[in-house]
């Protein structure tokens, strides 16, 4: 099998697994009997990446990453169409999320929550009873 791009690495093609079963769902004899259906199947720790690359993956998508495609009732766009999905996926778990900075509210901000808890407090009054004196 041909070698698998995800972003600045290259997964061997013997790193990932591949099977064919049947799609089943409606198409009559054809469904029912053409192992069209595609399993792609990538074992994280097994795989030639680096470790750091290994950590991410396995720490968002567990040891094991999976994809299946039934898309189309030929087994090679199958095959193409479970392959581009593998690699969204892996590209997306080694993006690095920045850590959020935390930073306090400004003065505008404070005064406008400040006024729209004061307009729905106000909203709340007018839908009281009226008080009996």
């Amino acid at each position: 099998m041909d070698p698998l791009e995800v972003g600045k690495y290259l997964i061997d093609g013997e790193d990932l697994e591949e099977r064919f079963e049947t799609s089943g769902g409606p198409g009559g004899q054809h469904a029912n009997r053409s192992a069209t259906a595609v399993v792609l199947r990538f074992d994280v720790e097994a795989s030639s990446l680096p470790d750091e690359a290994k950590d991410l993956i396995a720490a968002r998508l567990g040891p094991v990453v999976q994809v299946t495609a039934t898309d189309s009732r030929s087994q090679a766009k199958n095959r193409r169409i479970a392959r581009e999905r593998m690699a969204a996926t892996l590209s997306g778990a080694l993006v690095v999320r920045r850590k959020r900075k935390k930073t306090k509210p400004t003065r505008a901000s404070k005064e406008k929550r400040r006024r729209d808890k004061q307009a729905r407090s106000e909203t709340k009054r007018h839908r009281r009873r009226p008080a009996d004196d």
